[in-house]
């Protein structure tokens, strides 16, 4: 098949399971990349349910070519805090900054900042990490959520973690976690609500090491779609997770960032880390 082809293979079967999707699919041109905007469209808003083997295989040749095409990045070849002097407190060999897609990276793990329903973004081709992620990884991820789901009978609480394979990714799991939403118009979040968070990547660090993992790449939990400040959100993830590490030295930790601001947050709040007597408090 050309990529072409795939796109509309796939495509027709998603459209014979969402028939009131048929009309909108009629918008796209027949063009690769309208049909693979099509594609990622219909993912996101099929529901958990069985798929065809004949669609888990295409659907995985496209989505692995395109990582590829992507460019893998291997975690290895990435600078510690400590060479790239960031910073060069205890743990800093344990630690890197990477600005970029975290789809592309080759961890034991990624972190997905979910919503409480954990069964990603439904929102079709929306930007946010959700729904990066589950298309990125296709759609046995949501299906493997649905289970964890039904399995648990309950909404996901705030500040916990779920790890399932991360099939299409380079990595091998996605830990999912959801982080607190907070109102817009405030600009710092509560005393309550930096718990939340704190405990979001305290839960990943928990059960990474519990799953035997080496290494975590966490995004930044919280500061898109639920408004978290961005400031304050990066000294809660780098004061938790150098507390973190305390219990898991064995464990490489990275700081995904994807805009230019938080790249700029994450360097600066390092910065103020390593001049403080008190990073552990």
């Amino acid at each position: 098949m050309t990529e072409l082809e795939e796109l509309r293979f796939l495509n027709s079967i998603l459209l014979e399971e969402l028939p009131h999707c048929q009309r909108d699919a009629e918008g796209f041109s027949p063009d690769a990349a309208s049909q693979r905007r099509l594609l990622r469209a219909l993912m996101n808003v099929r529901p958990p349910k069985k798929l065809r083997t004949d669609f888990i295989t295409v659907q995985d040749r496209l989505l692995q070519r395109e990582v590829r095409k992507k460019g893998i990045v291997d975690i290895a070849t990435l600078p510690t805090l400590k060479e790239s002097a960031l910073y060069t407190g205890k743990h800093a060999s344990q630690l890197i900054l990477w600005q970029g897609d975290i789809t592309r990276l080759n961890a034991d793990a990624i972190v997905n900042a979910a919503n409480s329903a954990l069964l990603g973004c439904f929102c079709p081709g929306h930007r946010c990490i959700d729904n990066e992620i589950h298309s990125a990884a296709g759609l046995q991820l949501r299906n493997a959520c649905a289970q964890l789901m039904l399995a648990q009978g309950h909404d996901e609480p705030t500040g916990q973690a779920r790890l399932t394979p991360a099939f299409n990714l380079p990595s091998r799991y996605v830990l999912h976690t959801v982080g607190p939403i907070i109102p817009p118009q405030h600009s710092r979040a509560s005393a309550a609500e930096a718990a939340q968070l704190a405990a979001c990547y305290r839960s990943c660090l928990e059960l990474a090491a519990e799953n035997d993992l080496h290494s975590i790449a966490f995004c930044c939990i919280s500061t898109g779609e639920f408004h978290f400040p961005n400031e304050q959100a990066a000294q809660i993830a780098i004061r938790t997770v150098l507390k973190g590490l305390e219990q898991h030295p064995s464990l490489k930790v990275v700081f995904n960032v994807f805009k230019d601001k938080d790249a700029a947050t994450y360097q600066r709040e390092l910065q103020s880390f390593r001049n403080s007597p008190c990073i552990h408090s």
